[in-house]
This record gives structure tokens, C-alpha cells and sequence, in this order.
């Protein structure tokens, strides 16, 4: 990969975009995490205004550190990147003591981890509707496209995605070119989520790379099954155990979230129902 051309290129598509909308700029929430570093530094590579926006809800300090120093680094090199701070952890509390306990004790933690992500978006929305700024996502392709890792209307509620045809490989890659602080650069990925120490990999059961291959794995030998992939067969072809144990994870979690990457469903009216 040319890594300077690629970063050329996610700068200009952004400045495009950007003019197209007819929008000032772009806003950005910052995790402390690799993927939301390398989307604020592009964005702020425009020179448009970026807004750096930190929305801790019981944060690690840790994951609260590392977004300091990236948005301090970020600022220090383009004059036209600001950043704000909303403290989300009593808004958090308001809501979950205003919802019913469902009893699945699991289920509701889950639910309750996606209201998170949901509760930063409706705050990046709020800042974009004051300035006329566009909310860049921050996922990756493997994420976005592969596994579907991302809560739906949270932070996959965006106006576009400047790095969702990146690899997490090629995102550490180009975060690296661009000099993303260390501190960002050395963390195992985590989505924040949780309120704990949990990695991406903790909750998925296989590495970003991992992933990344069996991604490419399925694409070239997996047969469709639907919209999803069929994995019936695969101990008979020559794979490790724990490469067949990686595509059963990728599979179970591409298929599961499929309603998060294809269209929202329209109930199409058929004509002769209209007479």
C-alpha cells in the first residue's frame, strides 16, 4: 500500500464531500482508540473546521488519556480543529434509572452498552446541526462490512465513512505514517463500551487479523447461504482448528448482522393493490 497517496486520497475525498454538501466542516467523537484518531486526523488534514468531540460515560482513565493527548497533538498541528467535552455519565444514569429491568440479565447489558453508543451520536448530531458540520464515522471495513462489530443508530449513525475500506492492519498502517501518538498506536482496540478493561477481542474471540482473513477466506470460498455465508464442510478442507474456529466466528457474526449493512427494508405496495 502507498500510504502516502491513500491518505492523499481519504483527504481529498473528504474535502470533496464536504464541498458537495455544501457543509463547513467536520465532526468527529474521539475514544482514545486508533480508529477514531486516524478519521480526525484525515478530516482535520483538510484544513476544514474538525471537531473533536470526547463524550465519556464511565471511562476508563486510561481511554480518557489517550483522547486527550491525541486531540492536544491534533491541535497543535492544524489551527482550524477545536474540541469540546460532554460529560454523558449522568445522562446515561437519568435514562437507565427511566427504563424498566427486563429481567435477561445479559440482554439488558447489551442493550444498555448500545445506548451508550447511541447517546454519543445523538451528541455528535447535536454539534453538526450548530455549525453545519458533517459526522465522520470511524469504522473500518472489517467492522462496518466484515463482522458488523458497531451498534446500529450509534456509532454507525454517520454522513459518511472515510475509512470504512481500510483493514484494521491498514488503518494501524496509515495511523503510523500520520505519527498518531504512541499511546494510541500500542492499545488493544476496544469499542468503551462496557465500562471494564474488555478488548474487542475479549468480546469477539479472534484478532483483527484473524478476522481480516477469514474475511477474505469467505469471500473467495464460502458459499452463500441467503444473504449470509454457509460453513457446512469446512473441517473436510485442509484448515487448522482454530482457522475453522475463527471462519465459524466471523460467519456467526457477519450473518447475525446483516440487518446493520444492507438497506433498511421498504415494504414495496404492489400496483394492483393501488387501484
Amino acid at each position: 500500500m502507498d500510504k502516502q497517496a491513500v491518505i492523499a486520497h481519504i483527504t481529498s475525498w473528504l474535502s470533496d464531500y464536504a464541498a458537495a454538501s455544501r457543509s463547513r466542516g467536520f465532526v468527529v467523537g474521539v475514544s482514545g482508540g486508533i480508529d477514531s484518531a486516524l478519521t480526525s486526523a484525515l478530516c482535520a488534514r483538510t484544513g476544514l473546521p474538525t471537531l473533536l468531540v470526547a463524550m465519556p460515560i464511565y471511562q476508563a482513565s486510561s481511554q480518557v488519556n489517550r483522547a486527550e493527548e491525541h486531540m492536544r497533538w491534533l491541535m497543535a498541528q492544524y489551527p482550524r480543529t477545536s474540541r469540546t467535552e460532554v460529560e454523558l455519565t449522568a445522562t446515561f444514569d437519568a435514562l437507565v434509572s427511566a427504563l424498566p429491568d427486563a429481567g435477561n440479565h445479559d440482554r439488558r447489558n447489551l442493550a444498555l452498552a448500545n445506548t451508550r453508543a447511541r447517546l454519543r451520536m445523538a451528541t455528535l448530531y447535536y454539534f453538526a446541526g450548530l455549525d453545519g458540520l458533517l459526522v465522520a464515522g470511524t469504522g473500518n471495513k472489517v467492522e462496518d462490512f466484515g463482522v458488523g462489530f458497531y451498534t446500529k443508530y450509534g456509532d454507525g449513525g454517520v454522513d459518511l465513512s472515510p475509512i470504512a475500506d481500510l483493514t484494521k492492519t491498514e488503518v494501524y498502517a496509515i495511523a503510523a505514517e500520520l505519527g498518531i501518538v504512541p499511546s494510541i498506536l500500542s492499545a488493544p482496540p476496544t469499542d468503551g463500551l462496557w465500562g471494564d478493561d474488555r478488548t474487542d477481542e475479549d468480546q469477539i474471540g479472534a484478532s483483527y487479523p484473524e478476522l481480516e482473513w477469514a474475511m477474505e477466506y469467505a469471500d473467495a470460498y464460502l458459499p452463500r447461504k441467503g444473504t449470509g455465508y454457509a460453513t457446512d464442510g469446512l473441517e473436510g478442507l485442509g484448515l487448522s482448528n482454530r482457522q475453522v474456529e475463527v471462519i465459524r466466528i466471523f460467519v456467526r457474526m457477519h450473518n447475525a448482522n446483516r440487518h446493520k449493512m444492507d438497506p433498511i427494508p421498504v415494504c414495496i405496495i404492489p400496483p394492483e393493490l393501488r387501484c
